[in-house]
């Protein structure tokens, strides 16, 4: 086992704070790598703060990681040491089920192992840690090639933020004639925005206030509409073929699905902290469909980071150091951010 530096939330809802975990050694089809920055991502703060409850104690979050290759396993094939990596949500799967085949290891029939606040029941219950750290061991399989042309910092977010967009929005075509409004101007909608207008649709963010106006339409948007006006969902009602929802605050779900033309689909991203109200009467016209969707399987995943590398796009982030995580999830929470928080994995340092 190696010990490396971390910052861990000691129990639900207490401050992250300097300290120590073990990493085990790496195996033949394991890699080592040095961490060089992680996105806060704001499932790091439900699970921190053990709002879904299911948190495993002491945590350390953080599954948007990015950094370098530093050690390889003996029958490591797919990387070397010096290469670029990211590491996204999930760390393992059972490799045989019909959807890992697919390609499908998130919804893997085994049951996949998220990044950190699990157990690897395919190594012996082992709890897992995340990327508020200086250094993971890793199967080879779930870590990514990052290419060249995409900086660290803002590659980091894609591992989540970018395949949790990117999916859903290849999954329901979207492309040259399609229509696609993305709920919500954040750390996922502002990728989805970017994402979509790569792939040829015609995108419209819907946000709640005017701020982030500039923001979407410098992302690629081509139109945005404030959903506090009581006039948008009349004026776009049936306009979309694809929403996608990035956002997890409570929504009149009926009102949104009137915003879909005859066989649109709105997709659920964001996670809700209390069950959907939803009447059958908003899907029975137009043949609607409510649907949901996380993040992508490996080989999407790879597809995704070379997308994004291939039209030049990678989150916009702040920069800050691990001293000011615990300032950072206040600022998301407040929505004071533009828009992901990116730790400097050099910034932590024993305590």
């Amino acid at each position: 086992m190696a010990t490396v530096a971390a910052y861990a939330a000691s129990a639900a809802g207490s401050l992250l704070t300097r300290t120590t975990i073990e990493r085990r050694q790496p195996g033949p089809r394991d890699i080592t790598v040095e961490i060089r920055y992680t996105g806060i991502c704001h499932s790091d703060i439900h699970q921190a703060r053990g709002d879904w409850g299911k948190g495993l104690f002491p945590m350390v979050p953080g599954h948007e990681i990015a950094g370098i290759v530093t050690e390889v396993g003996a029958e490591v094939t797919r990387h070397a040491v010096g290469d670029r990596v990211g590491v996204g949500v999930i760390v393992n799967s059972c490799r045989q089920c019909r959807n890992c085949e697919r390609g499908l290891e998130q919804y893997c029939a085994g049951g996949s192992v998220e990044t950190y606040s699990d157990l690897d029941h395919y190594r012996g219950d082992e709890p897992t840690q995340g990327g508020y750290s200086t250094h993971i061991v890793v199967g080879e399989h779930f870590a990514h090639r990052i290419p060249e042309g995409l900086p660290l910092e803002q590659a980091a977010p894609l591992l989540c933020a970018g395949i949790t967009t990117y999916s859903p929005l290849r999954r329901w075509n979207a492309g040259p004639g399609t229509r696609v409004a993305v709920l919500g101007m954040g750390g996922l909608g502002h990728l989805a925005v970017k994402i979509a207008h790569a792939m040829g649709a015609e995108v419209t963010v819907l946000s709640r206030s005017p701020d982030k106006r500039d923001d979407a339409l410098r992302a690629g948007a081509d139109h945005y509409r404030t959903t506090d006006d009581p006039g948008t969902f009349e004026a776009l009602a049936r306009a979309f073929d694809l929403v996608l929802c990035t956002v997890s605050a409570p929504l009149d779900v009926d009102a949104h699905l009137s915003l879909l033309d005859t066989d649109g689909t709105m997709v659920y991203l964001g996670i809700p902290e209390k069950p959907l109200s939803v009447g059958v009467f908003s899907l029975l016209p137009g043949r609607r469909t409510l649907a949901g969707s996380q993040i992508g399987g490996m080989a999407e995943t790879a597809r995704m980071l070379d997308f994004c590398a291939r039209h030049g796009i990678g989150a916009d982030v702040e920069v800050v150091p691990a001293e000011r995580i615990n300032e950072a999830f206040e600022r998301v929470l407040a929505g004071d951010v533009r828009y992901r928080f990116v730790i400097d994995a050099s910034t932590i340092t024993p305590r």
